[in-house]
């Protein structure tokens, strides 16, 4: 390659089905610190030998697929920003999916047929394996919410479901790919709505319950990455700092998912993860 002129290719097999999948992150009651960026015991970075492509995939929910953005989605973005950087060739699959849940891309992983054999095929060949998922496992918790109430008994048990099926989900990725790909985790803003969307959307207290539901949802997911070697990338601070942060500018028109400057942001949240370790 030319110096300087490292090249990004796209595809996407992920459903643009209009099933939104929340952004997660949140603040409890008694505010939790916020998710480091990156765990420290992840796999060395791929190094394409020169001419090879890098393949990077993408796998989640409507945030991965870039689903109410008319923008690239940001592991689209992330293979450009790090074609660029690192002067190399990279082919980026989006399989993100709306509505997805960990627990149905785990049985996805782990199916015979074969839109889940096409799945596991681009799994098994990646160099990369970006991942964001798990606000979707939680939405019972918003409907109980919006019913009357969810306190921690509530949405806890769910919490812990997610992260054991996202766990599964991580199992099945390092087995099909015997453990060659670099694996990275997102946390998420929020889980639900944020911004001014659920300020005119949501009852009293929305805010406030749905940032304490994300922090524990990222704590989870925090844990999962941990336990299989992953690098961790927090979107909390990027979009919402310690949790005071405003993050509308950074979300699409329906406050859920973000808009091209946030998922901008998320391309760029991942590369700095990747490249740190």
């Amino acid at each position: 390659m030319t110096a300087g002129c490292g090249t990004a290719e796209a595809s996407s097999s992920g459903s643009g089905a209009a099933s939104p999948s929340g952004a997660a992150s949140s603040t409890p009651a008694a505010p939790a610190a916020a998710a480091p960026s990156v765990s420290s015991a992840s796999p060395a970075r791929p190094s394409p030998s020169p001419g090879s492509t890098l393949r990077v995939v993408g796998l989640g929910d409507s945030v991965t697929s870039g689903y109410h953005c008319d923008c690239d989605d940001y592991v689209t973005g992330f293979a450009h920003l790090l074609a660029k950087q690192d002067d190399i060739r990279v082919h980026a699959t989006n399989d993100g999916e709306a509505g997805s849940t960990s627990d149905g891309l785990a049985d996805e992983l782990e199916g015979t047929g074969d839109d889940d054999r096409d799945l596991q095929d681009d799994v098994a060949g990646a160099d990369v394996v970006v991942i964001t998922m798990g606000a979707n496992d939680l939405a019972p918790a918003l409907d109980s919410f919006r019913e009357g109430s969810c306190d921690a008994s509530c949405y806890d048990p769910q919490v812990a479901q997610m992260q054991t099926d996202l766990g599964r989900v991580l199992d099945r990725v390092q087995t099909l790919d015997h453990g060659h790909a670099r694996v990275l985790v997102t946390t998420y803003w929020n889980v639900f709505t944020d911004g001014d969307v659920a300020r005119h959307a949501e009852r009293s207290g929305y805010l406030a319950w749905s940032d304490t539901v994300t922090r524990q949802a990222n704590a989870a997911i925090t844990a999962v990455a941990s336990a299989h070697r992953a690098t961790l990338v927090d979107l909390y601070a990027p979009f919402k700092g310690d949790g005071s942060d405003d993050p509308t500018g950074l979300l699409a028109d329906d406050g859920d998912h973000p808009d091209a400057a946030g998922t901008a942001l998320i391309s760029r949240a991942v590369l700095e993860a990747y490249e740190e370790h």
